[in-house]
């Protein structure tokens, strides 16, 4: 069992490298067997994030602003891609109130319009997966409030609040997997999302109370730690997930079935 979600000689390419799951899901993949191009827009972060593995003999780091014409440029130049795992994000609060139109935009772009481009200028390469006789996986990693409304009680103020450009772009996220699922579903080609829950940081952790009620929240008790998320993406990055395309893979702990 410990081998069935191998990745050997796989190309992965992951955006958001850096962050909380990004760190998880890149060690993931390595340990799965990929050759994997990490992404953010600091080398100098992203080397401090991923630590060690950062020097790993199968990982390139890759200094690129996945809004930006770079992103889809790197990924046209790959002569084969296994694995696309678009996971570019970045932290702000706010509200209805508080929130502008450059943060709609900003929010977009990174969830959306990055996706987008990366998976039309990455279908060569997805292609040559096609033909190598893989299962190529796109994973786009979306969340639980791409799906329900965060509750404004839960934040001790309005600036902390869990703003509402975030889950609108993670709604469309959603929508644009199952669309691009069904244009290169038959290329072989398959588009999935991924959904996680209440993955608080290290550094939220310290806030006891927020922690308190994320628990309160999910079905388990719990909140969610890196490696929960990194099961699920090996899960949908493997080609014996073969027949799963246009899904949402949700690890929440239950809080969005209630």
């Amino acid at each position: 069992m410990s081998d069935l979600f191998r990745l050997d000689g796989a190309t992965a390419v992951l955006s958001g490298a850096s962050g909380w799951l990004g760190v998880s899901m890149t060690g993931a993949l390595l340990d799965a067997g990929a050759h994997v191009h990490a992404l953010g827009r600091d080398e100098g972060r992203l080397r401090a994030a991923l630590g060690a593995a950062a020097d790993h003999d199968r990982l390139t780091l890759h200094a690129i602003d996945v809004t930006t014409p770079e992103w889809p440029d790197f990924l046209a130049g790959l002569p084969r891609v296994d694995v696309l795992v678009n996971n570019a994000h970045v932290g702000r609060g706010g509200s209805l109130r508080t929130a502008t139109a450059d943060n709609f935009d900003e929010a977009f772009d990174l969830a959306v319009k990055a996706a987008w481009a990366g998976l039309n200028a990455a279908r060569p390469g997805l292609a040559a997966s096609v033909a190598a006789g893989w299962s190529p996986s796109v994973v786009n990693v979306a969340s639980m409030y791409g799906m329900v409304s965060p509750d404004p009680a839960m934040y001790a103020t309005e600036e902390g609040r869990n703003p509402p450009f975030y889950g609108a772009a993670k709604a469309a996220l959603l929508q644009l997997t199952r669309y691009a699922a069904g244009e290169l579903g038959p290329e072989g080609i398959r588009v999935n999302s991924l959904t996680p829950g209440p993955f608080p940081s290290s550094a939220a952790q310290e806030n006891a109370a927020l922690v308190e009620q994320l628990r309160s929240r999910t079905m388990t008790g719990t909140f969610g730690e890196p490696d929960d998320i990194a099961t699920a993406l090996l899960f949908l990055a493997s080609p014996h997930s073969r027949f799963v395309t246009g899904s949402n893979v949700v690890v929440d702990g239950g809080w969005t079935a209630r």
